[in-house]
């Protein structure tokens, strides 16, 4: 694949990274709404019974709008495992003050369980989250029986039964509401470790590939170079007593030096080898980290080794393209042979012929004649333009070479579908291996 993927790769999981932390941020922020409108309400219920005047109204509204401001805060910091102990002070005595309302409405036990579940985001240990719950616990729980004998006074029961009973109540609700929030914040921490980790499986790849790449050449170059070093020498010191041995010498020189060179070639002819398996398997990996789903026929076998390395290559370039040039979610490679043996095939009623050129009322042979034919599609194409660019540009030369030709277009409302038809030698197509009618039916399977 071009080298520009790995780049392109990395900046698309960079930004799912951001994209989730902002849907992670947002949620806690809507959460929110879950102790500013019960205030808000519990506060005109307060007016309405004349128990809060203007005063104590501006002082609450002050105080939800700070509370929220500092809720904020403790999410972010939480988010990026730091805490503020000024935020985590300010915010606990503006809501230990606003719990005060539960004196007049019970609304305002929500507002100490919303922010236990914001201070529990920053990194603490067990011990120190369960005397949070605890300690939030009685403190309600003491308001709440304040409140309840003030609020209910025909309520029979005694202060020593109900505050036990809302202590343990409060405790619970806190307890259950900091493991949501926990939760969701091991998720967040889970991803930023897949992404760091992916990140450290690719510098090692990197790393690992040098590190063979420097002992091929190590083990091809080494005894060649020394042998080269070795005559070289011999033929200086020989060469005014004895010039035939020096000629000797340096022929021999010479053909260690041809045989250094061919394998030199022969290796880098291996690096930039394309194997088409291999290609299909790397392109799949690839595809399902950029979170494109991706389906792949099974391949045809007896391919002519020339054709399965063209193939590799328009695979190669045309899964950077999508995820260079879209939002792919899904990514469909089919690779089908035509010829005499795929015609009958075609018109076996157990094996239909191509839906696409039986729609157009054109036989695929007639099309294709005795040839393999690679066809990617995806959808999520950004944008009008269908200009061929270098990669389409240079796909399309190593094809001609082999005769054959490259197509490339939209496709549909959003997709875009790449076809390259190669024409086979003959005999040199998946009937000389003995492959059953010589058509490879594609199988879909999810990668």
């Amino acid at each position: 694949m071009a080298v520009a993927t790995t780049a392109d790769i990395e900046e698309q999981a960079a930004r799912r990274l951001e994209r989730y932390r902002r849907v992670t941020y947002r949620s806690f922020m809507f959460a929110a709404a879950g102790f500013v409108l019960p205030g808000l309400y519990g506060l005109e219920t307060a007016y309405t019974r004349g128990d809060a005047g203007p005063p104590l109204i501006a002082a609450v509204v002050a105080g939800l709008a700070l509370l929220a401001w500092c809720y904020a805060r403790l999410v972010r910091a939480g988010l990026e495992g730091t805490a503020s102990k000024r935020d985590t002070l300010i915010s606990a005595a503006v809501a230990a003050a606003l719990s005060l309302m539960l004196l007049s409405s019970p609304w305002f036990s929500v507002i100490p369980v919303f922010w236990v579940s914001a201070v529990v985001l920053a990194p603490m240990g067990r011990g120190r989250i369960v005397a949070l719950c605890a300690g939030t616990g009685a403190y309600c729980g003491l308001v709440a029986t304040v409140a309840a004998e003030r609020l209910y006074p025909e309520s029979d029961a005694p202060w020593y039964v109900v505050f036990p009973v809302l202590c343990a109540l409060y405790t619970a609700v806190s307890g259950f509401v900091v493991f949501v929030n926990r939760y969701q914040r091991r998720m967040w921490e889970l991803h930023q470790e897949a992404y760091a980790a992916r990140d450290a499986l690719a510098r090692l790849a990197v790393t690992e590939e040098r590190l063979r790449f420097s002992r091929d050449l190590h083990d091809l170059l080494g005894h060649s170079l020394s042998l080269i070093a070795v005559k070289s020498e011999l033929a200086k010191r020989t060469v005014r007593d004895d010039p035939d041995r020096a000629g000797t010498e340096m022929a021999d020189v010479q053909h260690a030096a041809r045989e250094a060179l061919r394998e030199v070639r022969a290796a880098v002819r291996g690096y930039r080898a394309v194997e088409l398996d291999a290609e299909v398997a790397g392109v799949r990996a690839v595809l399902e980290a950029a979170g494109v789903r991706c389906e792949i026929g099974r391949l045809p076998d007896g391919l002519p080794p020339e054709v399965r390395s063209v193939l590799a290559w328009v695979i190669r370039e045309g899964a950077t393209n999508v995820i260079k040039h879209s939002e792919a979610r899904h990514c469909t490679i089919t690779l089908d042979v035509y010829g005499a043996r795929a015609r009958a095939s075609a018109e076996d009623p157990a094996h239909g012929g191509p839906a696409g050129d039986a729609a157009r009322g054109a036989p695929a042979d007639a099309l294709y004649g005795d040839s393999v034919v690679l066809e990617m599609r995806n959808d999520g194409v950004r944008g009008a333009g269908t200009a061929d660019g270098a990669g389409l540009t240079g796909l399309a030369e190593r094809v001609a070479v082999l005769g054959g030709e490259i197509t490339a277009g939209r496709h549909g409302r959003d997709g875009f579908l790449l076809r390259a038809a190669v024409p086979l030698p003959p005999g040199g197509g998946p009937e000389a291996s003995g492959t059953a009618g010589g058509r490879a039916h594609p199988v879909g399977r999810p990668a």
